[in-house]
C-alpha cells in the first residue's frame, strides 16, 4: 500500500492471482445488486477473477453454471433494480457436511479462496462454520481423490467477508443493513396513500410490518408517520393496554383528528409472549369502540421495488469495502462483517456480531425487554424513547411548568423534513414545559410579528408534509434586528431554536454579534441543519439531502430508461448544491454515474475530453448509456450547455447526447424517512439541550434568562458518529464565506468510489479502513450525542 504523509492508498494493493465470489443468499433485500455490482467491479478493478454463485449456497453445492465467472459489463444496469439478480434460495444441502464438502470441491476446481457473503445472520454463520471447516474438507477432497496435494496446499485457507442485506435491520453491530431504508420507503408510501382515504372516512388503519423477531421497521415507520400507536416484539406493551390505546384513540378523535394510524410489527408480542395480531388490534377496537377499522398487511411489498438512495450508496460502500477486507485478510484473520458506523464503513468480527444479535433474542425469550432494547443498539434505544416522547402526551396535570417561551423559526430555502423537525421541537418543548411559539417567514416574519403560540394538536401530521408550513425566507436579521429585539421583548422570548441551510448559520452569527447591544439575544440560541445542498460546516449530514438525493436518482433512473432499446445515448444532468458538489457526487455514486463535475475538485478542457474518450471505448464494449453530473456552479466556463455541446461533437457516430436540468424538483416532494426521523431526533435532542442552557443560565434573583457564553450558541451536527454541540463561533474557521460551503468535506472521499466503479484509474485513500474493530455496549456519556439513524 503506498504511504503519503500518514495517508493509506489502495493502488498498490493487488488481486492479481487471487479469486472472489461472491453470492446474495435467504431473503432478498433491495440494494443487493449494488453490493453484488460494487463486489464485482472492484474484485476486477484491483486484478482478481470474480465470479457469481447463482442460488446462493444451493448454487454453490450444486455447482456447474450456477459459478460463472463475471465481467465488468455483466454487472451494468444492476444498480436500480430490486432483489437480487443473481438468485438466493434457502439450502438444506449446506447445512449437512456432504454438502459443505461438494461446495468446497467446486470452489477449490476454480481457485476460489474469497468469498463474499451477502444476507442475514443465519447466512454469515454457515460461512463462518464453512471457513472453520475448511482445512478439513480439503484433506476429505485428497482422501477421496478429487483433489491432488498441491491444491490443498495452494488453497489451505479460505476468506470470508460478511455483509448484512436484510430488511429487519436485526444485525447487531452497524446502524443499518443493506434494504431497511428502501423497505421504510415502501411503508412510508403505503401510509401516506392510507392517510388520504383515511381521513375521508374518519377511520382507523391497523397497518402489519415485516419484523418477525426485529421491530426497527415498525418503530421507524410509526415515528416517520407520526403513528397513535406501535406494537412491537423487543417492548411488549404493559399489562391493561388495550384500555390505554383506546383511550388515547378516543382522545384523539374527540380531538378532531379525522384518522388513527395503528403499526403492528409481525412479531407483536404481549408481556407473556403471547401474539398480538393486527386482526386481533382490529376487533379490539371495533369492539370497544365502534371505529370503521381497515387492517393493511404489507407483506413482500416491503422487499420490493427500486433501492432508495442510501441503500443504493450503502451497499456500494460496503462491496468495495469487503474487497479491500478480502485483499487484506491473512490466514490468521477472523471473518468479518463490514458494517456502517454513523457514515464509516467499519469491519467487526462476524462472530462478535451473529452471538450479539443471538443476545436480543435470548434476551426477549426470558422478558428481558429493557436489555432486548439495549442489546438492539443505540440507534433503535434512542428510536423507541423520541417515539414515546412524542406520541405520547402527557395530560396538563403532570406537565413541568417551566415559565420558559421558546421560539422555533425555518431560515433560508424549504427542505424536506423541515416540518418533521418543528413537529418534534413544538412536542417535545411541550412535554418539558415550555410556551412554545412558531415563527412565520423566517426572520422577516419575526420582525413584523408573525408570532403564535403552538399547542401539541397544531404540529399533528408535519412529519410527512414536504417543504415549510411555517414558511421561510433568506433574509437575515442583521437589518431587522431592533425589531426583532423588539418582538423578543414582547412576547419574552427566552431561546430560539433555527431549522434551516447555510443562511441560519449566517443568522446565527449575526445574533451572537448583536448580543453586545441587544440583551435580547443573551438566550440560549439553536440551530439544525437543514437543506438541500448540506453545505452547512460542522455537520456530515443536513435534513432534506436524502429526499433530494432520492429525487436525482429516481430521474436519473427514468431518463436512463428511456434510453432503452435507443443505440448509445449519453445523458448530461444538471444538479442545485450551490458550490457544494455534495449531490452531484453522492448522486452520481448512487445512479451510476461516469462522471460528476464539481466545483471543488477543478476540471479542465483536458478533463473533458478524456471523459468523452472513456464513455467511447465504455461504448465499444456494448454498454449503451452514459450519465453525467454536472453541480450547477462548478465552473462559470465549462456550463451544462457547453458541456453538452462539447459531448455531442466529439461523440459524433459513436453516441448520441441529451441534457437534463432538474431545479427545484428536488427541494420538493414528501420527505424521505431518513428525511423524517433525522428532522424527529435531532429536534428533540436539540429542545433537550435548550432546556438544560435555561436552568443553567436563569437568573433567580432578577428572574430572568441570561446566555451570553460561547457555548450557548450551538449548531447541533453529525459528525462521524454522533450528533454533536458546536459554538458557532468556533465553525467561523470551518468556513469558506464566499463559496458557502465547509473548507473540509467527508464525502469528497467517496469520489473515487464513483470513479473505479465507472473504470477510471484512480487514487482512493482507504486511511479509515483496515481496522478491525470490536462489539461493544457502551453506555454513552451525556455530552456524547446519540448515534447515527
Amino acid at each position: 500500500m503506498a504511504q503519503t504523509d500518514n495517508k493509506k492508498f489502495f493502488e498498490n494493493l493487488t488481486g492479481a492471482g487471487k479469486a472472489i465470489a461472491v453470492l446474495t443468499s435467504g431473503g432478498d433485500a433491495q440494494g443487493m445488486n449494488a453490493a453484488v455490482r460494487a463486489v464485482v467491479r472492484m474484485g476486477i478493478y484491483v486484478g482478481a477473477k470474480v465470479y457469481f454463485v447463482h442460488e446462493g449456497y444451493q448454487g454453490m453445492v450444486d455447482g456447474g453454471d450456477n459459478i460463472k465467472e463475471a465481467t465488468w459489463e455483466s454487472v451494468s444496469s444492476m444498480l436500480q433494480m430490486g432483489g437480487t439478480v443473481i438468485g438466493s434460495a434457502r439450502c438444506k444441502d449446506f447445512r449437512t457436511h456432504e454438502g459443505r464438502l461438494k461446495a468446497a470441491h467446486n470452489l477449490v476446481q476454480r481457485g476460489i479462496t474469497n468469498l463474499c457473503v451477502i444476507g442475514g445472520d443465519g447466512s454469515l454463520t454457515g460461512a463462518n462454520l464453512f471457513r472453520e471447516e475448511w482445512s478439513g474438507l480439503l484433506a476429505e477432497l485428497v482422501q477421496q481423490s478429487l483433489i491432488d496435494e498441491e491444491a490443498a496446499q495452494k488453497y489451505s485457507a479460505l476468506h470470508i467477508v460478511g455483509m448484512v442485506g436484510s430488511i429487519d435491520n436485526d444485525f447487531c453491530g452497524t446502524d443499518m443493513t443493506i434494504g431497511t431504508d428502501s423497505a421504510l420507503h415502501r411503508i412510508i408510501e403505503v401510509v401516506d396513500a392510507i392517510m388520504t382515504t383515511a381521513q375521508s372516512h374518519q377511520r382507523t388503519f391497523v397497518l402489519e410490518v415485516m419484523g418477525r423477531h426485529c421491530g426497527y421497521l415498525a418503530l421507524v415507520s410509526a415515528l416517520a408517520c407520526g403513528a397513535d400507536w406501535v406494537l412491537i416484539p423487543e417492548m411488549p406493551p404493559e399489562d391493561g393496554w388495550e384500555e390505554k390505546m383506546c383511550q388515547k384513540l378516543s382522545a384523539k378523535r374527540a380531538g378532531m383528528k379525522r384518522l388513527n394510524i395503528i403499526i403492528v410489527a409481525e412479531g407483536a408480542i404481549d408481556r407473556n409472549n403471547k401474539a398480538i395480531t393486527s386482526e386481533h388490534v382490529k376487533n379490539l377496537v371495533v369492539q370497544r369502540l365502534g371505529f370503521d377499522t381497515r387492517v393493511t398487511i404489507l407483506g413482500h411489498v416491503q422487499r420490493g421495488g427500486t433501492p432508495s438512495a442510501f441503500d443504493r450508496i450503502l451497499a456500494s460502500r460496503m462491496g468495495v469495502e469487503a474487497v479491500l477486507a478480502l485483499l487484506e485478510t491473512t490466514a490468521n484473520t477472523a471473518a468479518c462483517v463490514v458494517s456502517l458506523r454513523g457514515n464509516q464503513s467499519v469491519r467487526l468480527p462476524l462472530m462478535e456480531c451473529v452471538q450479539m444479535t443471538q443476545e436480543v433474542q435470548k434476551a426477549m425469550d426470558e422478558k428481558r425487554f429493557e436489555e432486548a432494547v439495549r442489546l438492539r443498539g443505540r440507534s433503535f434505544e434512542n428510536n423507541l424513547k423520541t417515539y414515546k416522547l412524542l406520541a405520547h402526551r402527557k395530560p396538563e396535570s403532570e406537565l413541568p411548568h417551566s415559565n420558559f417561551n421558546v421560539a422555533v423559526l425555518n431560515v433560508g430555502a424549504p427542505a424536506a423534513g423541515m416540518n418533521a423537525a418543528v413537529r418534534s421541537a413544538v412536542r417535545v418543548g411541550i412535554s418539558e414545559g415550555h410556551k412554545m411559539f412558531a415563527v412565520s417567514d423566517g426572520f422577516e416574519g419575526f420582525s413584523k410579528g408573525q408570532i403564535k403560540e403552538v399547542k401539541w394538536a397544531d404540529v399533528g401530521g408535519w412529519t410527512g408534509q414536504g417543504g415549510s408550513l411555517l414558511g421561510t425566507k433568506r433574509t437575515l436579521p442583521a437589518k431587522h434586528i431592533e425589531k426583532i429585539a423588539e418582538q423578543m421583548r414582547q412576547y419574552n422570548i427566552n431561546a430560539l431554536l433555527m431549522i434551516g441551510g447555510f443562511e441560519a448559520l449566517e443568522c446565527l452569527l449575526q445574533l451572537c454579534e448583536a448580543r453586545s447591544s441587544y440583551e435580547e439575544f443573551c438566550v440560549p440560541l439553536c440551530m439544525l441543519p437543514a437543506t438541500i445542498s448540506n453545505n452547512v460546516p460542522g455537520t456530515d449530514l443536513s435534513i432534506g439531502a436524502d429526499t433530494a438525493l432520492n429525487a436525482i436518482v429516481e430521474t436519473c433512473d427514468r431518463i436512463k430508461q428511456s434510453a432503452s432499446g435507443t443505440k448509445r445515448r449519453v445523458f448530461i444532468i444538471e444538479t442545485m448544491g450551490g458550490y457544494c458538489g455534495y449531490l452531484a457526487s453522492v448522486g452520481g455514486l448512487a445512479a451510476g454515474a461516469d462522471a460528476a463535475y464539481i466545483f471543488e475538485e477543478p476540471f479542465d478542457i483536458r478533463d473533458l475530453q478524456s471523459n468523452v474518450e472513456h464513455l467511447t471505448e465504455k461504448m465499444k464494449t456494448g454498454i449503451q448509456r452514459g450519465l453525467i453530473l454536472r453541480n450547477e456552479n462548478s465552473n462559470e466556463n465549462y456550463t451544462t450547455d457547453f458541456i453538452y455541446q462539447l459531448y455531442s461533437e466529439e461523440g459524433r457516430g459513436v453516441f448520441d447526447c441529451r441534457k437534463n436540468v432538474l431545479g427545484h424538483m428536488q427541494q420538493g416532494g414528501s420527505p424521505s424517512p431518513f428525511d423524517r426521523n433525522f428532522g424527529t431526533k435531532i429536534a428533540a435532542k436539540a429542545m433537550q439541550w435548550i432546556t438544560k442552557k435555561l436552568s443553567e443560565s436563569y437568573r433567580q434573583d432578577e428572574g430572568r434568562v441570561f446566555a451570553n457564553t460561547e457555548d450557548s450558541a450551538c449548531l447541533l451536527g453529525m459528525r462521524r458518529r454522533a450528533l454533536v454541540f458546536q459554538p458557532v463561533v468556533q465553525l467561523k474557521d470551518e468556513t469558506d464565506f464566499i463559496h458557502r460551503t465547509p473548507k473540509e468535506q467527508w464525502w469528497l472521499k467517496l469520489r473515487p468510489l464513483m470513479k473505479i466503479l465507472a473504470k477510471y484509474k484512480t487514487s482512493y485513500d482507504v486511511s479509515d479502513s483496515g481496522q478491525l474493530e470490536h462489539v461493544v455496549l457502551s453506555r454513552p456519556k451525556e455530552s456524547e450525542a446519540m448515534a447515527a439513524i
